[in-house]
Order: structure tokens, then C-alpha cells, then sequence
């Protein structure tokens, strides 16, 4: 999840963490995504020219499926991510790790495969933990998206910086009364 929640933030967020923070374009999205996916991503990447606007374009689907009002909504975005990227499971099996699924889609570059890996990924969730496990930050001045997994269905910040940024605000507020 972390890399969906990555891609959305860094394309789409304008302010993260209480700070205005353009969002980068281009070849820039690319290296400040591939900074954060490893190397093979960056390597496959790099290959495609035009991944930058493509990441940028997935970014702005999984914003909107993620941010969906209504579980139908959400579904039928999802859904129509899981056809467009052609999405289709196979087995893998890593080194020293049991065969496992992988869901790439069938497009001919590598963002149209992780876009079918993406959107079976929130299909899994959708259907493993239900439809309201995905929101926009709640802290002061964040539009950044998560993805809560924990087993009560409790977070609501994007990362720790939000959470203790809010839970400080919180504190000093009852401190003034």
C-alpha cells in the first residue's frame, strides 16, 4: 500500500504534512517515485518516456477511487481500473518465498502494469476490509490520501507527522480550555 498511497500523495497532494508542496511533473514525478519504489522500478521507468505523465494520470484515478463518496462509486472506479490496466492474476515465486499473486495489468508499459496492480490491490481491500478504508488526511492543512489497515479501522492521518501534529493541536487546545 505504501507505494499507491506514495504515487497519490506525491502527484496529487498539494500540501502534505501541513506543507504547501508542489506537486512534480514529468520527469521530476518519475525520480521522486522511484526514489521511493527502489531500483527496478526506476530502471523501468526510466525506459518508458513518457511514465511522468502517465504516473500522473494513474495518480489522479487512484485519487479518485480512493476519495470516492459512496462505496458503489468506489466500486465501479475500481472496477473500471481493473479493465482499463487489464488486470489479470498470476503466481510468482520469489527467492525463498512461497508462490504468492501478483495481479500486473496487460498494458505494454511498466505504469500500465503496476495501474493493474494498484487497482486489484484496493479491490482486495474493498473486499477483505470493506469500502471506508480509505481516506484524505485528517490534520490542519494535509489533502494527502491513506490507506488504513490496521484491524479496528482507526487510522485517519496519512503518516506520523499528521498524527503527532494533530494529537499536539488537540493537546494545546485543551490546555487553552
Amino acid at each position: 500500500m505504501p507505494l499507491i498511497t506514495e504515487l497519490v500523495n506525491l502527484a496529487t497532494s498539494q500540501r502534505r504534512g501541513g506543507v504547501v508542496t508542489p506537486c512534480p511533473r514529468g520527469d521530476d514525478l518519475v525520480a521522486a517515485f522511484a526514489a521511493t519504489a527502489g531500483d527496478r522500478v526506476a530502471t523501468a521507468l526510466r525506459d518508458d518516456s513518457d511514465a511522468g505523465e502517465r504516473l500522473a494520470e494513474l495518480a489522479g484515478e487512484l485519487r479518485e477511487a480512493l476519495l470516492a463518496e459512496r462505496a458503489a462509486d468506489q466500486a465501479a472506479l475500481i472496477n473500471a481500473m481493473i479493465r482499463r490496466y487489464g488486470a489479470q492474476p498470476y503466481l510468482v515465486e520469489d527467492v525463498g518465498q512461497p508462490f504468492h499473486l501478483h495481479f500486473h495489468g496487460q498494458g505494454g508499459t511498466y505504469v500500465e502494469a503496476m495501474g493493474g496492480e494498484f487497482a486489484t490491490a484496493l479491490a482486495l481491500i474493498v473486499d477483505g476490509y470493506g469500502a471506508g478504508r480509505f481516506g484524505r488526511c485528517s490534520a490542519d492543512r494535509c489533502d494527502a490520501v491513506y490507506v488504513d489497515l490496521t484491524r479496528n479501522g482507526s487510522r485517519r492521518y496519512c503518516g506520523p507527522a499528521c498524527t503527532a501534529r494533530a494529537k499536539s493541536a488537540a493537546y494545546r487546545g485543551r490546555l487553552r480550555g
